[in-house]
C-alpha cells in the first residue's frame, strides 16, 4: 500500500510554495514523481524532496518541470524567490559558533535589529497631513504623475516577463501575511521591495503599458507593506507606506484603486489610531473621487469605512444609511467583473464591518449577529482574522454580562493569536481583559488571565 502524501503547508515558506505548486501541476497532470523525475532526467526521490520542501530545487530542474507539465512557466517564475530564500538560510560560521567571539556577534546583530525596530515603532502617526493628500490625490488628473514611455523594447529594460514574479510573490506574501501576521512575514516583503522591486522601478520600462502595470504592482506591494506596519504597531511608517502606495496608483493612472487606498487603507488607520473625523474625511473623499467609476464590491468597502467611522463618532443614523448601501452594492457584485485586489470583500469581511459599527455603537447582541457570519465565513487559513474577530466577540459578550461565554470565547482567540506574530491581535486580546476586568473576581476570568499568561505572554494586563 503506497504511503499518504505528505501534508504540505503551502504557505509556510517560499519553498513549501514552490513545493505545493510543483505536486498540484503534477497531479493535475495525472504523473507520478517516478514517471515525472524520468521525463526531465532526475530522480523521482528529489521530486519527492523538492515537493516536500526538504531540497531547494534548482532554476535547471524549474525549468524542466514546466515544460514537462506544461506549467507555461509558473514555476520558473517562483524560482527567483526560492534562491533567494536559499541566500537567506545559508548557515554563516560566525553565527553557529559556540565560541563566545561568536555570541557576541550574533547578539550585537540581535540588539541593533531591536533597536531599530523600535525607532520604527516610535514614528507617529500624523493626521494632520491626511487632508492635503486627499485634496491633491481629489484635484489630480488622472495618470498626472506618469511619464510616457515612447521608445521601442530594450533586452535590458523591464517587460511583462520581469513583472510576472512579482506578480507571483506579491500573491505569496499576502497569503502567508494572512497565516502568520506581519511579525513573520514583514522583512521578508520589506527585503524584496528594498532589492528586487525597487530595481524594476529604477529601470526603465519597456512601454507604456508595462509602466502602467509596474507602478500598479509596486502600489499593491506598498500598500501590504503599509499594512503589514499597522500589524506590527508602527503606525507612522504605515501612513508613510500607504501615502507611496497612493502615489504609485495615481502614476499608473488607477483611480478606483487609490479610492480604495483613501479608504480601506488610510481611513482604516486613522480609526486604528482613533482619529475619527480625519478618518471619516479620507473615506468621503474617497467615495467622491472614485464612486462613479468603482465596480460594485469596490463601493461597497468605500461606504463600509464611512459608516465605521460614523459609528465610532455615535451618528447611529448615517452609519446604519452607509451600511444600507454596502451591502446593497454588494449583492449586485459579480466576482469576474471586479478586480482582483477587491475579491476578498466577500459578505463574510461585510459582516465583519457591520459588527465593528455595532459595536462601536454599543449593541452587543448585533455585533454577535454579524460575528457568527463574519466567522463562519473566514478561511481557516486567516489565522489573524480569526483571532481578530473571535477576541471581538469575546468583548461583546463581555459587555453583554455572559462571562462563561465570554471567557471561553477568548481562550480561542488567545489560542489564534499565540499562532501569529500580530501587535493587533495582541492588542485585541488585551482589550478582552479589560472589558472583563469589572469580573476580575469572578473565577472564570482569572484563569482566562493564567491562560494568557501560559499562551501569550506579550497579551498579559
Amino acid at each position: 500500500m503506497g504511503q499518504t502524501p505528505r501534508t504540505l503547508e503551502a504557505f509556510a515558506s517560499e519553498r513549501h510554495f514552490f513545493g505545493a505548486e510543483l505536486r498540484r501541476l503534477r497531479e493535475a497532470a495525472q504523473c507520478s514523481q517516478a514517471k515525472l523525475g524520468a521525463m526531465i532526467c532526475f530522480s523521482a526521490d528529489l521530486v519527492r524532496r523538492v515537493e516536500t520542501a526538504d531540497r531547494f530545487p534548482s532554476r535547471k530542474f524549474a525549468e524542466a518541470c514546466d515544460v514537462a507539465l506544461s506549467a507555461g512557466g509558473a514555476l520558473t517564475r517562483i524560482w527567483p524567490l526560492i534562491e533567494e530564500e536559499r541566500r537567506r538560510t545559508r548557515v554563516v560560521p560566525s553565527a553557529a559558533s559556540p565560541s563566545a567571539g561568536g555570541t557576541a556577534v550574533s547578539t550585537a546583530g540581535q540588539t541593533r535589529v531591536g533597536e531599530r525596530a523600535e525607532l520604527v515603532r516610535r514614528v507617529p502617526f500624523q493626521p494632520g497631513v491626511l487632508d492635503r493628500a486627499a485634496v491633491e490625490w481629489l484635484t489630480a488628473e488622472v495618470g498626472s504623475l506618469t511619464q510616457g514611455v515612447d521608445a521601442p523594447a530594450h533586452s535590458g529594460w523591464v517587460s511583462e516577463e520581469n513583472l510576472q514574479a512579482a506578480e507571483t510573490a506579491l500573491a505569496m506574501f499576502r497569503e502567508l501575511d494572512h497565516t502568520f501576521g506581519a511579525g513573520r512575514v514583514h522583512a521578508q516583503v520589506q527585503r524584496y521591495i528594498e532589492g528586487e522591486l525597487n530595481q524594476l522601478l529604477a529601470a526603465l520600462p519597456a512601454n507604456e503599458a508595462v509602466r502602467v502595470h509596474l507602478h500598479r504592482l509596486a502600489a499593491g506591494f506598498f500598500e501590504l507593506c503599509g499594512y503589514q506596519a499597522v500589524d506590527t504597531g508602527a503606525y507612522g511608517l504605515a501612513q508613510r507606506r500607504y501615502l507611496r502606495s497612493l502615489r504609485l496608483a495615481q502614476s499608473a493612472g488607477d483611480r478606483v484603486y487609490g479610492g480604495y487606498l483613501l479608504a480601506v487603507n488610510i481611513a482604516h488607520l486613522s480609526l486604528h489610531c482613533n482619529h475619527p473625523e480625519p478618518a471619516l474625511r479620507m473615506a468621503l473623499a474617497a467615495l467622491t473621487g472614485s464612486e462613479t467609476h468603482a465596480t460594485p464590491a469596490v463601493r461597497a468597502a468605500l461606504h463600509a469605512v464611512v459608516a465605521r467611522a460614523q459609528a465610532r463618532l455615535g451618528r447611529e443614523a448615517a452609519c446604519a444609511t452607509h451600511l444600507d448601501v454596502a451591502e446593497r452594492q454588494l449583492a449586485r457584485s459579480r466576482t469576474g467583473e471586479e478586480p482582483p485586489w477587491i475579491r476578498y470583500f466577500t459578505a463574510a469581511y461585510l459582516a465583519d464591518e457591520l459588527a465593528h459599527c455595532f459595536h462601536d455603537l454599543g449593541q452587543p447582541r448585533q455585533t454577535q449577529r454579524h460575528l457568527g457570519a463574519a466567522l463562519a465565513g473566514l478561511r481557516p487559513s486567516h489565522v489573524r482574522r480569526l483571532a481578530i474577530d473571535t477576541a471581538l466577540l469575546a468583548s461583546s459578550l463581555a459587555t453583554a454580562g455572559r462571562i462563561d461565554e465570554a471567557c471561553a470565547t477568548a481562550r480561542t482567540a488567545v489560542d489564534h493569536a499565540a499562532a501569529t506574530l500580530s501587535h493587533r491581535c495582541v492588542q485585541r486580546i488585551v482589550d478582552v481583559q479589560v472589558d472583563l476586568d469589572p469580573y476580575r473576581g469572578e473565577p472564570e476570568v482569572q484563569e482566562l488571565g493564567e491562560y494568557v499568561r501560559h499562551r501569550l505572554p506579550s497579551a498579559v494586563v
